[in-house]
């Protein structure tokens, strides 16, 4: 009897010292993550919409979808976006208008807009 009781305690320490210790191997992990380096540049994939950048485009699947594509633009400052359309180098191509100009735009699949 003794000895079932023995074994009995013996499970339950077990149990809680591999529980402990899976705990604090998930703790370990996250504080294991590095901090980010402040003088790293920061390139995600999508460009915050808050935050269009005028520039250089580049080539490559674009994922947004034409009403996205238009979103985008008008809050990069252009109105009156028409002709929309993703090109062969995934590119959204439209005409519009900005300072009372009319101007050729578009819209790479990284948010950023370029104008002619």
């Amino acid at each position: 009897m003794l000895f079932k009781m023995e074994r009995k305690i013996m499970r339950k320490l077990t149990r809680f010292a591999l529980a402990l210790g899976i705990l604090i191997g998930a703790a370990d992990t996250a504080y294991a993550q590095p901090a980010p380096d402040e003088h790293a540049t920061h390139n995600p994939a999508i460009k915050s919409p808050n935050r269009v950048i005028h520039g250089r485009l580049d080539k490559g699947h674009n994922s947004f979808t034409s009403g996205e594509a238009q979103h985008r633009l008008e809050k990069a400052g252009y109105q009156h976006v028409s002709g929309l359309a993703l090109d062969n180098d995934g590119l959204w191509q439209a005409q519009a208008v900005r300072h009372g100009h009319a101007v050729h735009i578009a819209l790479d699949y990284k948010g950023n807009v370029s104008a002619r």
